[in-house]
C-alpha cells in the first residue's frame, strides 16, 4: 500500500479527517470537530510545557565546572553532544511526517513536537556555551559524529528514518514511529542518569534542571507516538500483523542492548551509577514503552531499580516543573484543564 502526500487544502473534503493517513480531510483544523478528541488534550498538555533554555541561569554551574573531575568533564561534554546529535534528527523528521498525515490535529501535534526538539537542541548548545569556548564545542560535536558507538546507536534510528524519506509508505511510517519511541523513550536515559547522578551530589544543578525539562518533553513525545502507532494499526489492519509485532519487540530489544552498550562505555568510570542497575532500568523503560503500545512486557516485570532518580520519573514530572535538589518548585503547567496523561 502506498502513502499519499497530502495537499495543503482540499475544500471538497470534510474538516474532520477520515483517517490519520490516506484519508480525506479539507486541511482546515477545527479543534472542536476532530476524529480523535483526546488529541486536543495532548496538544494542550504539550503547549503548557513551553520553556526556553534562557530561563535557567547557568551561573552556579559555571562556578562549579572547574570543580568537576577530568573524567566528569569529559563524560559531561560527550553525553551533551551525543544527545544533541539525536535531537537533531527529530525536528526535520517530524516535519516530513506531517506531509503524509491526513488528520490536521495530528499535524499540529507533530509541529509542536518538532519545535520542542529544536528547543532541546538549543539547550544543549546553551549549556556548552556557558562552560567551554566555541572551538572546544565544535571539537566535541565533531567527536560525536565519528564516535563508533554513537554511530552504531544512531544507525538503528537512521535506517528507519531514511527508509521513510526514500520510500514513504504506511510500513515505513510504522517503522519510523517505533524507532522514534526508541530514540525518545529509551536512548536518552543513560545521559539523563549521568546528569541526575551529578545533581544527587549537588553538582551542576542547573544543568540537571534543564535535563528534567527535556526528559519530561521526551516522555510525552514517546507517549504520543505510541498512541499514533496504536491508531495507525487500528485504522490499517493490514499493518497489524505478526511480522510487525515481531518488529516491535526486536527493534525495542535492539535499542535496549545499544543503550546498555553505550552506558557501559560512557559511564564505566562514574561513581554513583551501578551499571547492573542501569541495565535493569533500561529494561524497565522498555516494558513501559511496550505497554504504551499495547504490547506485553519484553522483560520480567520490574519496578524502577534506580530510586535515586525517582523524583524525575514520569508521574512526578507530570505534575510540576521543579528542581528537587534546590527544594524550589514552580508550576510547570501554565494553563491546562487536564494536567497530564492517564497512561504514563
Amino acid at each position: 500500500m502506498s502513502l499519499t502526500k497530502i495537499k495543503l487544502l482540499n475544500p471538497e473534503f470534510p474538516n474532520k479527517s477520515t483517517g490519520i493517513i490516506n484519508g480525506q480531510s479539507s486541511g482546515v483544523l477545527n479543534w472542536n470537530d476532530i476524529a480523535y478528541p483526546q488529541m486536543y488534550n495532548l496538544y494542550q498538555t504539550l503547549l503548557s510545557n513551553f520553556w526556553k533554555a534562557q530561563e535557567i541561569n547557568m551561573q552556579d554551574d559555571i562556578k562549579q565546572w572547574d570543580l568537576l573531575s577530568k573524567i566528569e568533564k569529559d563524560v559531561f561534554l560527550r553525553i551533551n553532544t551525543q544527545l544533541a546529535s539525536l535531537d537533531s534528527l527529530q525536528t526535520p523528521t517530524m516535519f516530513q511526517v506531517m506531509d503524509y498525515v491526513t488528520d490536521s490535529s495530528f499535524k499540529a501535534i507533530f509541529a509542536v513536537i518538532s519545535q520542542q526538539e529544536a528547543v532541546h537542541n538549543e539547550s544543549y548548545s546553551y549549556i556548552l556555551s556557558s562552560l567551554i569556548p566555541l572551538q572546544e564545542q565544535n571539537e566535541r560535536f565533531n567527536q560525536a559524529k565519528v564516535d563508533p558507538i554513537v554511530k552504531k546507536r544512531n544507525q538503528l534510528i537512521l535506517n528507519a528514518y531514511e527508509g521513510f524519506r526514500e520510500n514513504p509508505s504506511p510500513q515505513s511510517l510504522f517503522e519510523l514511529a517505533v524507532n522514534s519511541i526508541n530514540l525518545e523513550g529509551i536512548y536518552f536515559y543513560a545521559g539523563f542518569a549521568f546528569f541526575y547522578n551529578l545533581a544527587k551530589q549537588q553538582k551542576m544543578l542547573k544543568t540537571s534542571t534543564m535535563i528534567s525539562y527535556i526528559q519530561r518533553d521526551e516522555m510525552q513525545h514517546a507517549y504520543f507516538i505510541a498512541q499514533f502507532v496504536r491508531i495507525l494499526l487500528a485504522e490499517n489492519p493490514e499493518l497489524n500483523n505478526e511480522t510487525n509485532r515481531k518488529y516491535v519487540y526486536e527493534t525495542i530489544g535492539q535499542a535496549v542492548e545499544l543503550e546498555k552498550e553505550w552506558a557501559n562505555y560512557i559511564l564505566k568510570d562514574i561513581n554513583g551509577i551501578e551499571l547492573s542497575e542501569f541495565e535493569e532500568y533500561v529494561e524497565y523503560l522498555a516494558n513501559k514503552r511496550l505497554r504504551q503500545l499495547g504490547f506485553e512486557n519484553l522483560y520480567e516485570d520490574k519496578i524502577n531499580p534506580m530510586p535515586w532518580i525517582q523524583v524525575f520519573n514520569d508521574e512526578m514530572m507530570n505534575e510540576t516543573k521543579s528542581d528537587f535538589f534546590e527544594q524550589k518548585s514552580r508550576t510547570y503547567t501554565k494553563v491546562s484543564q487536564n494536567n497530564g496523561f492517564d497512561e504514563l
